[in-house]
């Protein structure tokens, strides 16, 4: 052998290194391929979130409409136009119904004619019967004197009788005619009011967030009231129309705080209120929710009808409480590294009570330690530690691959596992 090494030192250096490396590999383990990231057990807030989205709206929004058809001849305001209460924002081409006031004053000088007239009428009959009445007597004294005779008495009181027919008929008349003045009295406040309809007036103060219409359209007001305005009447408050899950909104409580943010400014954290809890209920693709209302103070005038909110609701506080990362709870390590793996396999028995771990780190960073605790509020990010952990331990929040440093997977190992 030591002849042949001499005869080939190349060959025999090559199978030294080799041999070395083998039994290099053998007593020195290799690094592992991975690593625990632990957090730190802390003192601080723990907060209970339920997450939604909502669109913002004006507080009270005012849809203006014609209560008449027409053809809109001018529109005096455009889109995020200030309008005041009475202010005329369009107008209707008032020559038709123009026309119908004009004709129905005539109508109303007409049938006060009429009035007069028969009032006259009255008069006359009125004289008519007094004239009869006094030639009946006159007929009735002659004729107890033997001066007159029956016929002559018939005579009179037929007279008398038609006197008072007339009479009562004119009264008919001038009756008829206080009606008649009435009627088109009436007609004539309707055709002055459809002219005043003409004007679209603002109903309110605000600023024109909708505009739906423009010189020349022609309205129908037919079957039902078209719009031709928006208006929000006070943009400095605003509300947010949250959509709420069903597994959620047990949690919601009018009063609570609210935390969004909006596309346009995602730097930037609105406050609002929950105001409103509406109890009908929303079905969309199998899916319940529940319309939730915020208020929302828009001082600032960054807010837009419109824009679609991300929103959270704070159903739950606790300050100054032992917490750790929600995470925390939810990750057990790899199988190899957790020593009590019989512990967890009974709490997984059937009818066996459900408990919660954490694994807190230790001396040798691949052998953690699994810790029974008590949990109390459970945030979107922490929870509340109320027994079984102490301030300053590190627990496994998560596992690191060191093959690809630029891969941090998040293991968070199944309970099935």
């Amino acid at each position: 052998m030591p002849s042949w090494v001499r005869r080939h030192p190349v060959i025999s250096g090559l199978i030294a290194i080799l041999f070395f490396a083998i039994l290099y590999k053998i007593i020195v383990p290799s690094a592992p391929e991975y690593e625990y990231v632990v957090e730190p057990v802390t003192r601080g807030e723990v907060a209970r979130i339920v997450s939604a989205s909502g669109k913002v709206r004006a507080l009270n929004t005012i849809k203006v409409g014609s209560e008449i058809s027409g053809q809109v001849t001018d529109v005096y305001v455009d889109f995020n136009s200030p309008v005041t209460a009475g202010q005329v924002l369009a107008r209707i081409d008032p020559t038709r119904i123009d026309a119908r006031v004009t004709q129905a004053r005539a109508q109303v000088e007409l049938a006060r004619a009429t009035l007069a007239q028969a009032e006259a009428s009255i008069i006359r009959a009125q004289t008519d019967f007094a004239v009869q009445s006094r030639e009946f007597k006159r007929q009735q004294e002659l004729a107890e004197k033997g001066f007159v005779s029956k016929a002559g008495i018939d005579q009179a009181q037929n007279a008398l009788a038609t006197a008072q027919a007339a009479l009562s008929t004119a009264k008919a008349q001038a009756q008829s005619g206080r009606a008649q003045i009435a009627q088109s009295t009436a007609e004539l406040s309707s055709a002055q009011l459809d002219l005043n309809r003409t004007r679209i007036i603002a109903p309110t103060s605000g600023v024109v967030i909708n505009k739906l219409v423009e010189p020349g359209t022609t309205v129908a007001a037919s079957f039902q009231t078209p719009n031709l305005f928006e208006i929000a009447a006070d943009t400095s408050r605003m509300q947010v129309e949250a959509s709420v899950d069903e597994a959620d909104i047990g949690q919601v409580r009018v009063g609570q705080t609210v935390r969004f943010t909006v596309d346009s400014y995602p730097d930037d954290t609105f406050v609002a209120k929950v105001g409103q809890i509406r109890k009908s209920a929303t079905e969309a693709q199998n899916v319940v929710s529940y319309l939730v209302i915020l208020d929302v103070d828009n001082k600032a005038g960054n807010l837009l009808t419109g824009m679609t909110a991300n929103v959270e609701i704070v159903t739950g506080t606790r300050k100054n409480v032992l917490r750790v990362p929600a995470s925390a709870i939810r990750f057990r390590p790899r199988k190899d590294d957790r020593p009590e793996e019989d512990a967890d396999s009974e709490e997984r028995k059937p009818g066996s009570k459900r408990v919660t771990a954490i694994w807190v780190a230790s001396d040798d960073p691949y052998k953690p330690v699994r810790r029974v605790v008590t949990l109390g509020l459970i945030g979107e990010d922490f929870v509340e530690i109320v027994k079984g952990a102490k301030a300053g331990e590190k627990v496994l929040v998560r596992t690191k691959n060191l093959a690809n440093e630029d891969d941090d997977e998040d293991d968070f190992a199944s309970e099935d596992e």
